[in-house]
């Protein structure tokens, strides 16, 4: 038990040091000028709203740069006024408690199992899987050319290349990959990078090639939620069964139950 601590402890630290050497390579939004479309919706928002890391930055992370005044929590809404509002925050990535319920609460044993993160951006569901899991291949797939160099980098330099693979591509051309998937993980995956029209296209997709009876589907928010503002033809109730998570695994009071019941689980029928 003593040595499983240890090697648990270790893995959180590794993760960490990945969040670190990618904080340092990254502007404080942890976004690229290449993401227009993200960006610019981001802006559109009806509330002020701003994009922090969860994989780079926690709570005490966010405290300490609002402390140094490179970050804020809040907006002014009258400009000169103490009248001031909560900023809503967005993240693209899993936390590590995140990606540590995903991978020891969530999932099964992947011992032999192919899994494939839709929208791997900085690649923390890849690094956690490679950590926390015996999954025998994960698979990144990102359109971003940015972003799949800096996952690169960081799979060469923590020597995690026998296991991981990032592919630099829209997933709608990797229908091979999808069908031989044993989990596929989305998280916030395309509502803030196509339109509408094409968000339903890549959905339709995703549910015309994620088919392996019994695979796992994990996805932030729900499908019901993804698929509500969206038309398309897909039917959810032939094509998967939601399976209950439980929420309360950790008892520690810092944990953000609220971000845990976003990540919803599903089983291929």
């Amino acid at each position: 038990d003593d040595f499983d601590e240890l090697v648990v402890s270790n893995n959180d630290v590794v993760l960490k040091n990945i969040a670190e050497d990618l904080r340092n390579r990254l502007p404080i939004e942890a976004m690229f000028n290449s993401e227009h479309q993200a960006v610019q919706k981001i802006h559109q928002h009806p509330l002020p709203m701003i994009h922090v890391d969860a994989f780079l930055y926690d709570d005490d992370f966010v405290d300490s740069l609002c402390e140094e005044g490179k970050m804020s929590r809040s907006y002014c809404t009258e400009c000169g006024s103490y009248k001031t509002a909560s900023l809503e925050f967005i993240s693209h990535s899993f936390s590590l408690m995140e990606l540590k319920f995903l991978y020891q609460h969530v999932l099964p044993d992947l011992t032999g199992k192919v899994v494939v993160d839709v929208g791997s951006r900085l690649g923390a569901v890849l690094f956690a899987g490679y950590l926390y899991s015996s999954a025998s291949q994960l698979y990144g797939v990102e359109m971003n050319a940015d972003f799949c160099q800096l996952q690169e980098m960081m799979v060469t330099k923590y020597q995690f290349i026998d296991r991981i693979k990032v592919v630099h591509a829209d997933i709608c051309t990797e229908a091979s990959l999808l069908q031989k998937a044993d989990v596929v993980v989305m998280n916030n995956v395309f509502e803030y990078f196509l339109d509408r029209q094409e968000q339903a296209r890549a959905w339709e997709f995703i549910a015309c090639n994620v088919r392996k009876r019994g695979s796992l589907l994990v996805t932030v928010p729900s499908l019901k939620e993804s698929l509500s503002k969206l038309q398309t033809d897909i039917q959810l109730n032939q094509w998967v069964e939601e399976m209950q998570l439980n929420y309360d695994v950790y008892m520690e009071k810092d944990v953000d139950r609220e971000a845990l019941e976003q990540i919803h689980l599903y089983r291929i029928l």
